[in-house]
């Protein structure tokens, strides 16, 4: 019996395929750092650096595996106009992604972008479609699609599905080999802040599939429903104001979260998560961003309790971008002070408890899961 040949345009989506695929062969697995503080006697904290991606962020991970999980159901074939509802790393990543294939990628996002994340969208030949009302950006990107007769890729839908959570080098999978030559091979904690919730999802899925006995923490920011969602367990949840953390926060509980894999949550205040950042920056010697601040905000939270308790172990966070994105938000005073944001007094804290590894004298909502 004689195989039918695919078609034409099965041809180009496997090309497709095979492009983005070999992309990730020719990038090597991002660093996984070891923080040195000698004060935590027994507790070893990791820094798993998702800024070295081509296109500078974790988000390249989720835009690759979009990519693909869209090409393999269909939604993508040649000359399909890609949309994507953001105007931060992700849309950066997906007109990379989009660049590779051939296809027209749109980014749906308010009036109010800044003039950096533009360009850095348009570097990589994106298109920018500018709305008034932040709330359309969602129901805007799905009419846009339709007019162009493209896809939507509704990363906030899709996250949590795209990435295949029992292994095939996801980000779970990649921390827990890096981690498997260390003294606490498996971590006490793995702590991960949500955006879409398909990081979180990935992790949780993947620890428990191997039945590793390690605890997922979720780390929120002040303005975000995922927090407020998982205490009442109510998906309805809703904030009306923008998170000031860029990349995480949402002011609905997302399809592509998944709280039942989550241990622990916290809520941790945005001035706070911009003191961690500038520890963390000073410790690495370059700057990080402001999600990765809200990271290891909740890891310092989680080793100074294991310190109180005389446990030892690991915890993994991830460095989430660069801070060289955010000079003229996070690390301008004129910036924090237009927004109403003091990290300054919680800078001592956070440095006290690294060098001393006694009490974190700041206080976050909790919710155990």
């Amino acid at each position: 019996m004689t195989r039918a040949k695919p078609t034409n345009v099965r041809d180009w989506v496997d090309g497709a395929v095979a492009a983005i695929e070999a992309d990730q062969h020719r990038s090597a697995d991002t660093h996984l750092w070891k923080l040195d503080v000698p004060a935590l006697s027994g507790i070893d904290l990791y820094l798993k650096d998702e800024s070295t991606h081509p296109t500078g962020s974790l988000k390249h991970r989720l835009a690759r595996s979009l990519f693909l999980y869209a090409l393999c159901n269909g939604h993508i074939r040649e000359g399909t106009a890609v949309v994507e509802a953001s105007s931060g790393s992700t849309a950066v990543s997906e007109a990379y992604f989009a660049r590779m294939i051939g296809v027209p990628f749109y980014a749906v996002m308010p009036r109010s972008t800044s003039p950096e994340k533009i360009a850095a969208i348009e570097h990589y030949g994106g298109r920018c479609h500018f709305i008034d009302d932040g709330r359309r950006i969602y129901s805007e990107s799905a009419e846009l699609a339709a007019r162009l007769s493209g896809h939507f890729m509704d990363q906030f839908t899709h996250a949590e599905r795209a990435t295949d959570w029992r292994g095939n080098n996801n980000i779970a999978e990649s921390i827990f080999q890096q981690m498997s030559e260390e003294r606490h091979p498996v971590p006490a904690w793995v702590v991960m802040s949500a955006g879409t919730g398909g990081t979180t999802a990935t992790i949780g899925r993947y620890i428990r599939y191997k039945r590793h006995d390690s605890r997922l923490c979720v780390a929120d920011v002040e303005r975000s429903a995922f927090f407020d969602g998982f205490a009442t367990r109510n998906a309805a949840c809703l904030c009306q104001e923008p998170s000031r953390i860029e990349g995480i926060g949402r002011p609905r509980v997302e399809p592509s979260f998944v709280p039942g894999v989550i241990d622990h949550m916290l809520r941790v205040p945005d001035a706070v998560s911009l003191a961690a950042m500038r520890v963390l920056s000073r410790r690495l010697g370059r700057r990080v961003g402001g999600s990765t601040g809200t990271n290891f905000a909740a890891m310092c939270f989680h080793a100074a309790r294991m310190a109180a308790a005389g446990e030892a172990g690991s915890l993994v966070t991830l460095i989430c971008d660069s801070g060289e994105r955010y000079a003229d938000t996070y690390y301008s005073d004129d910036w924090l002070e237009a927004n109403g944001l003091d990290p300054a007094p919680f800078e001592p804290k956070i440095e006290a408890f690294l060098l001393g590894g006694g009490k974190l004298e700041m206080d976050f909502e909790e919710s155990l899961g």
